[in-house]
């Protein structure tokens, strides 16, 4: 999963959730954002509650914490860092699931897939990563 996007690949991610490191970085530079913490504050390891937990699902407790804080979402941009699987084509997807459960438009969601050239776990395909920003403001 990534994006909320269910990718074919012959390898997969692990985790207590889902493992969607895109999501799981959209989450915490959401919460970071509003200075709230990380997801693991929220959604800790420790809590059989998550396990294999939708990241959307996830995300949608986010997205309700921060309103509650009195934050609205301005854009989120988020870089994923991976030698495979090939992403662009589910970029578009991957916008939709974000926005729509952060009820912000899809223009206001940037997302970038970049690979690490075949240096580190990344680039020896042992990992994926992914960096988020997000910009908010009071409503």
């Amino acid at each position: 999963m990534l994006g909320g996007v269910d990718i074919a690949h012959d390898t997969g991610l692990d985790g207590h959730s889902d493992a969607d490191v895109l999501l799981h970085a959209v989450m915490d530079a959401l919460l970071g954002a509003a200075g709230l913490g990380d997801i693991g504050r929220h959604f800790p390891n420790t809590d059989a509650q998550w396990k294999d937990a939708s990241s959307l699902l996830l995300l949608t407790e986010v997205s309700k914490l921060i309103g509650q804080q009195g934050w609205i979402v301005g854009n989120i941009d988020a870089t994923v860092i991976a030698e495979a699987p090939r992403l662009l084509e589910h970029v578009p997807a991957m916008k939709r699931n974000i926005a729509g459960h952060l009820h912000i438009q899809e223009r206001a969601v940037n997302i970038k897939a970049t690979t690490a050239e075949g240096t580190g776990p990344e680039g020896r395909r042992e990992a994926i990563s992914a960096h988020a920003v997000a910009l908010l403001y009071r409503s």
